[in-house]
């Protein structure tokens, strides 16, 4: 424990974890409603892990210092009760004089970010546009809509993450905070649309494994680019943007001469369980424009599972999802429309060359796609379906069941 000065000369509290090489850039880890708890010092601990010095101020001090309560029980009505008794401002203020005590610590040698949940995912807000730290991210913030007005003054890189069911920011109140932050150029906000409040807290009622993942991953990208000031950090994200725009091209915009600018003039599209795509622009435009984009279904979506950037790839693991509505030559060739509804994993490796797409290799299971659409009969045949890429999405489902049949 540290000892940290306020802005209103008070003195509080704050758990430091250190990285074990000793320094690192600083990250402020920003509590729920439960104090200074043992989940709150494991993220502490967590980041310290991955090279960074972070440290969880006690915002509750004001009222009673060293509050640490659990998610069960009669602890959470004595959290509510903290919760409403906060002085707002005054927590912002402290989380500021946090970042102000990491930048002079002698350990933290890079930017200072800070990172919330819940209360906290709403101060990492709130000390991102009055307090302008390196950069903030913020976890399912409850009242972020309460002060957009405050959007205007953010000048550093904010990340929210959002859950789509979260009845501490109702689908009103998320759509305001799009509306507001989608069209700022610092802001950057990642949607979870089945998730619920807490999915990230380890142990909680609604914590999702692989959402919590792809979100502290996220997370921790986010933290490594704007805090470590490494130059493979920008190279690394530059060659994200490129791969991100390429899929915006693709599913969103869906325009083929677009698509093509991202990727170089040689480039290749290898679909390897049923050998579509193309080399170069000429075999690429006509498969993208009379094979690929018109041909994919309406209700297509696609869950992100993990990324790894390289120096010159990145490697996109995601569940696939659609509708066998109309004709699929590039997935189905040959295959009429049966109806049926597809769930796959499925894996994109991406290699780059001077900053254009070189070629992607996309990687599925075919079994599991025919399957699901009644083309194949799984009972007598060592192939799962929809099992497959819902056990990437929850790797507790049960495992060896083939082996057992």
């Amino acid at each position: 424990m540290v000892t940290i000065k306020s802005f209103d000369a008070g003195e509080f509290d704050g758990y430091l974890a250190l990285p074990a090489g000793g320094y690192g850039p600083g990250i402020v880890v920003l509590q729920e409603i439960f104090g200074i708890n043992k989940y709150i010092r494991s993220i502490a601990d967590w980041y310290a892990a991955h090279g960074f010095v972070a440290l969880c101020p006690d915002l509750f001090w004001r009222q009673q210092r060293g509050v640490d309560l659990t998610d069960k029980g009669a602890d959470v009505e004595k959290a509510f009760a903290f919760y409403q008794g906060l002085d707002e401002a005054k927590a912002v203020e402290d989380s500021a004089a946090t970042v102000d005590f990491l930048r002079a610590h002698p350990s933290c040698t890079g930017g200072v970010g800070a990172v919330g949940f819940c209360l906290g995912g709403n101060l990492a807000y709130l000390l991102a546009v009055r307090f302008n730290p390196d950069c903030a991210a913020g976890f399912y913030g409850v009242s972020i809509e309460k002060s957009l007005a405050e959007a205007k003054n953010l000048s550093s890189p904010l990340l929210l993450h959002i859950a789509g069911k979260d009845r501490y920011c109702p689908p009103e109140a998320q759509a305001e905070i799009h509306k507001v932050l989608d069209q700022n150029p610092f802001a950057t906000i990642n949607d979870y649309p089945e998730q619920d409040h807490a999915f990230g807290r380890l142990g909680g009622e609604h914590y999702n494994a692989g959402a919590a993942e792809l979100a502290y991953l996220r997370t921790l990208e986010f933290f490594v680019r704007n805090l470590t000031g490494s130059g493979l950090a920008s190279a690394q994200q530059t060659l994200a943007n490129t791969w991100d725009e390429h899929v915006k091209y693709e599913f969103a915009t869906r325009n083929t001469e677009d698509t093509l600018r991202t990727m170089a003039k040689d480039a290749y599209v290898n679909h390897v369980p049923v050998l579509t795509g193309g080399v170069g622009h000429d075999e690429l435009r006509e498969f993208y424009s009379e094979r690929f984009i018109p041909q994919m279904p309406p209700d297509t979506s696609m869950t992100p599972v993990s990324r790894t950037i390289g120096t010159d790839q990145v490697v996109d693991e995601m569940v696939f999802e659609f509708t066998h509505t109309i004709k699929m030559d590039w997935m189905l060739p040959g295959v009429e429309p049966t109806g049926k509804h597809v769930k796959v994993a499925l894996v994109v490796i991406v290699h780059f060359r001077e900053g254009k797409l070189a070629h992607e290799h996309i990687y599925w299971d075919q079994a599991s796609v025919l399957a699901q659409l009644g083309l194949l009969d799984k009972s007598s045949l060592p192939v799962a379906g929809v099992e497959s890429a819902e056990k990437v999405l929850n790797p507790t489902l049960p495992s060896n069941e083939l082996m057992k049949r």
